[in-house]
């Protein structure tokens, strides 16, 4: 092993494949909070007909995680079982695509926040339809970091 590659083992932030799970479920956990919570707070400070609007958006966000969330989490789980590394980088909870999908995601939601392209209305009712497959998406990685070691041997 060169150098390069010796110093760079020593740094690497390693953890058990299965505390990648629960990494995931933290970050999937805060990501949707926020979205929730920032959405649920201007909703209920500046709109009319507060609990259908809240209703609407969760209806949505449990279809969007049927449709589309439930997929992608147990491709990033059963590609975090597969990893055959012991140790990975924390950070490889994600592969390089889905970043580029979070930070694609996070610049758009920002940009339509600062432009006013979309009423703000609208814009944070999306934000609580988000919010809701991003935290199912998370309980679904705590549910896999708790049953790791039973699927793993099984």
């Amino acid at each position: 092993m060169n150098l390069f590659r010796k110093l760079a083992f020593r740094i690497k932030p390693g953890v058990p494949k299965r505390y990648l799970l629960l990494v995931a479920a933290v970050v999937w956990t805060f990501a949707g909070g926020m979205l929730l919570g920032k959405g649920a707070s201007y909703l209920m400070a500046h709109s009319d007909m507060l609990l259908l609007r809240l209703i609407v958006g969760v209806i949505f966000g449990v279809a969007f995680f049927w449709l589309l969330f439930m997929r992608i989490s147990l491709k990033h789980i059963n590609r975090i079982r597969s990893i055959d590394v012991v140790r990975p980088c924390i950070f490889s909870f994600f592969d390089f695509k889905s970043y580029l999908m979070m930070g694609g995601m996070v610049s758009m939601g920002i940009a339509l926040r600062h432009l006013n392209f979309i009423n703000k209305t609208y814009l944070f009712n999306f934000y609580v339809a988000m919010g809701v497959p991003l935290l199912l998406s998370a309980v679904r990685f705590l549910w896999a970091w708790v049953r790791y070691h039973r699927v793993v041997e099984d």
